[in-house]
């Protein structure tokens, strides 16, 4: 932390936390600072934001495993909200962090029976799930949220990450399908759909997985992996008992990505020349160096003391 923590006052690291919470920052180490240092005694001072800053204080103390300070301000909160379901959200990553995922599960379904529109509760379940192992169940518990909330792209992504790591290729690629919905003009949902096209393998896969690098290059023409993947997939056609006039195409595609390629990863004689006289040059400097340090110490044979 840039910031003298002894000699801040507490409205400065009121400020500070207030900026830190505006911008969607954690900076975990400096909050647990700010709140050992300064804040944890000027609590009454807080006045509107005191709740908050508890808030920010528990999510700090789990990411730096001071379970001890995340119970205290938990239990601050619970006293003074018994029925709040976001404190006992709280309670549960808080069990989580303790690693006991049963009892935290336990309470992610008592908000959710409370709450069925509540997606941070539903997500926290799909983590612990994860974090066990449990992946299926995960898989699950998360087509179970997207069924509700659609339009959720990190789910998305979260749910064709589980199928990929259980080998369902093609329910991994109708996730992605579902994000080109949402954001078609990511080059980089284009060249992950090419990706698990591409290792489904078959023909029909290979010329789907082409299409979509072609995409990705179009939209990104410095996008290295889909040229390379687009140049893959070429030569499997080339090479495919596809129709001629398709062979032909796919090896015109193939010269082109490769020169873009290579275009993008050789470097040019002007930078060739250019990397060598700057060799050349820190040679002569260090020629000098030595040369003056030579008469600095009454001839004194530096090369073979270095050495």
């Amino acid at each position: 932390m840039s910031y003298n923590v002894e000699e801040m006052s507490w409205s400065d690291a009121r400020n500070l936390l207030r900026k830190w919470r505006d911008d969607n920052e954690r900076k975990s180490d400096d909050v647990m600072q700010l709140w050992d240092n300064v804040l944890s005694s000027k609590q009454s001072k807080l006045g509107n934001e005191r709740h908050l800053v508890l808030e920010q204080v528990i999510i700090a103390a789990l990411d730096c495993n001071r379970i001890e300070t995340a119970e205290h301000c938990v239990s601050i909160l619970s006293a003074e909200f018994p029925g709040s379901l976001r404190i006992q959200k709280y309670r549960s990553m808080l069990l989580e962090a303790l690693e006991r995922y049963d009892d935290a599960l336990d309470e992610l379904e008592q908000i959710i029976r409370k709450d069925e529109t509540n997606a941070a509760p539903r997500k926290r379940k799909v983590a612990i799930l994860k974090t066990q192992g449990r992946t299926a169940e995960a898989i699950k518990e998360l087509c179970d949220y997207m069924k509700i909330f659609m339009s959720d792209q990190e789910g998305w992504h979260e749910l064709c990450n589980l199928y990929l790591a259980e080998g369902e290729y093609a329910k991994a690629a109708f996730c992605m399908e579902e994000l080109l919905l949402h954001n078609p003009h990511s080059h980089l949902i284009h060249q992950r759909l090419a990706d698990i096209r591409y290792t489904m393998g078959g023909l029909d896969n290979i010329e789907m997985a082409k299409t979509h690098y072609c995409k990705a290059v179009k939209l990104n023409v410095n996008n290295l992996r889909a040229l390379y993947g687009l140049f893959l997939c070429c030569g499997h056609i080339s090479n495919s008992k596809l129709v001629i006039g398709k062979r032909k195409e796919a090896q015109k595609l193939a010269q082109w990505a490769m020169g873009q390629i290579q275009a993008r990863t050789q470097p040019t004689a002007k930078d060739t020349k250019g990397a060598i006289k700057a060799g050349k040059s820190k040679a002569a400097g260090c020629e000098d160096e030595l040369q003056a340090l030579e008469q600095a110490f009454g001839g004194l044979d530096v090369g073979k003391v270095a050495n």
